[in-house]
């Protein structure tokens, strides 16, 4: 385990939420504070694992777009990769324990992002609310439909809640897959390691609200197949 590395990490994710914190207490907290910080948090966070980054199929991700932007999961670096990738502004549907971190879950709620508990079914329609006033202001909604980090690096089943959002928002859905980030920290560990390459592939967006509720599974498989096809490639 890589403690110095670790504990670097953590530092930067401190370096970011306790003023955030502190900037929504004074009723200070803008979109665009919030922007350059999480453009800052994950910029250093790729520079101290040495992550070199390639992304393909950015033509697809036009800026000035709210997306709904879904992608297999593997790491918690997914996150800060997604955001050096895209050029959105983006928000996170995030689990509900990552909320009860002191500060740092005070500062995720006060910058945007979206707390899940997927155990409380009436607070996971609240956050699908949440989210849809979100996309509607211009901030795109990045959701894992695996719902958990894969543990195998294999595309695990997809849950419906993302899928539910984007065609009631009539949203595009964005299909993004991450290869590599579970060589920086796989799930269950907390072994940062230097050196990782990672792509990101951008697929051609999908128009969630032409398929509707009644095709949702056409339109969960069509999302799939687009996310799996690069994980297939070698």
């Amino acid at each position: 385990m890589s403690i110095p590395l670790v504990a670097a990490a953590i530092a930067e994710t401190g370096r970011i939420s306790i003023p955030t914190l502190a900037d929504s207490i004074r009723g200070r907290l803008t979109m665009e504070a919030s922007d350059h910080r999480l453009e800052s948090w994950s910029s250093r966070l790729l520079r101290l694992a040495r992550v070199e980054l390639d992304v393909e199929g950015l033509e697809h991700a036009r800026a000035g777009r709210a997306w709904v932007i879904m992608s297999n999961h593997q790491s918690h670096y997914d996150i800060p990769v997604l955001f050096q990738a895209l050029p959105v502004r983006m928000r996170m549907i995030t689990k509900t324990e990552l909320f009860r971190i002191p500060i740092f879950g005070r500062a995720m709620r006060a910058a945007g992002f979206v707390e899940v508990d997927r155990s409380n079914r009436s607070q996971a329609l609240d956050a699908l609310r949440h989210a849809r006033t979100a996309l509607e202001g211009g901030t795109s909604i990045w959701i894992a439909p695996e719902g958990t980090r894969s543990r195998t690096g294999e595309l695990g089943a997809f849950k419906k809640g993302g899928f539910h959002l984007a065609v009631d928002a009539a949203a595009d859905i964005l299909p993004v897959t991450l290869l590599g980030t579970r060589e920086i920290l796989p799930a269950g560990t907390l072994a940062i390691r230097r050196g990782a390459r990672v792509r990101v592939v951008v697929g051609a967006p999908l128009a969630a609200g032409a398929y509707g509720r009644p095709r949702l599974e056409e339109l969960m498989a069509d999302v799939r197949r687009a996310i799996a096809g690069p994980l297939a490639r070698p």
